[in-house]
């Protein structure tokens, strides 16, 4: 008999596929030593972060001998970081956000957590384009709803508007969208978006309920060639945005992000309230202080974007050259190309006899793709491209 619960082992037995990449790298790196791999499976920030993250950390350990220097505070984190945080987050969406509209989280996963187990009734459904970050599923799951998905366009993989329409059912409490986009790089157009909000706004009216749409931003300040990351709450008042600090200032193991619940939002106050009560609840209490301290110090700066900028130019030509067909990513730092022969977990295990790591797209509920986190040296880059054309020399054979 096991120890665990029916769901914790269907969990198990279908969990992440880029973890499980990421184990077979640990394993091949043993084998064959460090240099001797190339690992595209996660998307782990390898930037440094930003010096005044050093110097922030010297500046906190210097009030560290202070009486409560690391203690509880209000649930939705220390107030000068919030308001510090509303002032960043104003001038990111262009519109004004007032403190009382944040709540500092665990990450964007745990303001997600936090904003699902708010507003979710057993059985409502949340509803995303596909394909998407894995993850989205288990926590809709977490607080007894249902994850659905729609098709986004093929080729391009932007919004496909009609395709969410049809999806939205009775149900619906929630459409869920992350641009600039994991796993594809899409950053979804100003055209787009606005279509989305007029289509949730009829729907809404239809249903006599709001429909909440939840939007993902961990990538927002990387987008390539000058494109615009448009903001969505002017478009639709009932929108609450989720953001971290892991890609920006390469901190993904200190755990800090936000809840922003649009100014706009009728009853935005009830919201809030039940968003901070949900990250107590659920064990998060608040985030933690010291990333908390360091955000106060840091915001408003980042790690070079220009260096992303120019690994994804890299990835770029050693796919050219190895004659891969994919959307180029205008943000985020993945390519999402189509796996030679169709079979996107076959071709994921060429590329690991080439000691390359890749993600299948079936991970990301879109068969056929296979994913690329370029978050790693351009020397990596380059060194596997002998690899990918003899990957897709196998899959030709």
């Amino acid at each position: 008999m096991s120890l665990l619960s029916a769901q914790v082992q269907s969990y198990m037995e279908r969990s992440s596929w880029i973890r499980r990449m990421f184990e077979a790298g640990i394993e091949l790196k043993k084998q064959f030593g460090e240099d001797q791999v190339c690992d595209f499976s996660l998307g782990n920030p390898d930037l440094p972060p930003p010096a005044c993250v050093c110097t922030a950390l010297h500046e906190i350990a210097d009030e560290a001998d202070q009486p409560f220097a690391f203690g509880y505070m209000p649930n939705f984190g220390y107030p000068h970081v919030r308001e510090a945080l509303a002032r960043e987050v104003s001038r990111e969406q262009g519109l004004s956000v007032a403190p009382a509209d944040l709540v500092i989280t665990c990450g964007a996963a745990g303001a997600i957590n936090a904003f699902y187990r708010a507003v979710l009734e057993p059985g409502d459904e949340v509803l995303c384009p596909a394909p998407y970050f894995v993850e989205y599923g288990f926590y809709v799951e977490n607080h007894g709803g249902v994850l659905k998905t729609a098709p986004a366009h093929p080729g391009t993989f932007d919004l496909d508007v009609a395709a969410l329409e049809a999806a939205i059912t009775p149900k619906t409490r929630v459409v869920l969208i992350n641009s600039p986009n994991n796993p594809t790089g899409v950053v979804y157009p100003r055209a787009s978006l606005v279509a989305l909000a007029g289509m949730l706004t009829k729907k809404s009216a239809d249903l006599g309920r709001p429909i909440f749409l939840l939007a993902d931003e961990p990538y927002r300040f990387l987008a390539f060639d000058g494109i615009e990351v448009p903001s969505l709450l002017p478009l639709y008042p009932h929108t609450v945005v989720v953001s971290s600090f892991s890609k920006n200032l390469s901190l993904a193991g200190a755990r800090v992000g936000y809840a922003l619940v649009n100014p706009a939002l009728p009853g935005k106050e009830e919201l809030v309230g039940g968003i901070i009560l949900a990250n107590r609840i659920l064990g998060f209490v608040n985030a933690p202080a010291l990333a908390q301290k360091l955000l106060a110090k840091t915001l408003g700066s980042q790690v070079d974007a220009q260096i992303y900028a120019g690994r994804r130019d890299a990835m770029r030509q050693v796919l050219d050259a190895a004659g891969y067909a994919y959307p180029l990513p205008r943000g985020a730092f993945y390519f999402f190309p189509q796996a030679p022969g169709g079979d996107d977990v076959a071709f994921v295990q060429l590329l690991l006899e080439e000691r390359i790591l890749a993600v299948p797209g079936k991970g990301f509920g879109c068969p056929g793709h296979f994913r690329l986190a370029f978050c790693v040296g351009e020397n990596v880059i380059r060194r596997a491209e002998g690899g990918f054309k003899r990957a897709l020399e196998k899959a030709g054979k």
